[in-house]
């Protein structure tokens, strides 16, 4: 698991400090103001082949950065969650994940990671 890293890129951050965090999300968003994080989502129930979409406002972000993004299992063990969409824009994030499975909903909490690498 990802405590702490000292990041050097082009983007302005210099030997930061990259700290990962951790929120909770209500109605789909959260504010989560770092470079890494873990998102939990409230309980969905996600039917498959749906999406979820995630609003993370994250002062950090800008249109041009680079984020990858994870999605896993919380509480939920139905459904089969994969990330389908990672949108940056100025002071905000949005990641759409996909119910892959063919015939269940989620029925439980998502645990959402994020990190800024660019």
């Amino acid at each position: 698991m990802l405590t702490t890293a000292n990041i050097v890129n082009k983007t302005g951050y210099d030997s930061l400090d990259l700290k990962f965090t951790t929120g909770t999300a209500a109605a789909g968003a959260v504010t989560e103001n770092s470079l890494a994080g873990q998102i939990t989502t409230e309980a969905l129930t996600t039917a498959a082949a749906g999406e979820y979409t995630l609003t993370i406002t994250n002062s950090l972000i800008t249109a041009n950065s680079v984020v990858i993004a994870s999605v896993g299992q919380g509480t939920s063990t139905a459904g089969t969650p994969g990330i389908g969409g990672v949108t940056p824009a100025a002071g905000s994030l949005v990641i759409t994940v996909t119910n892959l499975h063919s015939a269940n909903a989620f029925n439980g909490t998502l645990k959402i990671n994020f990190a800024v690498i660019g």
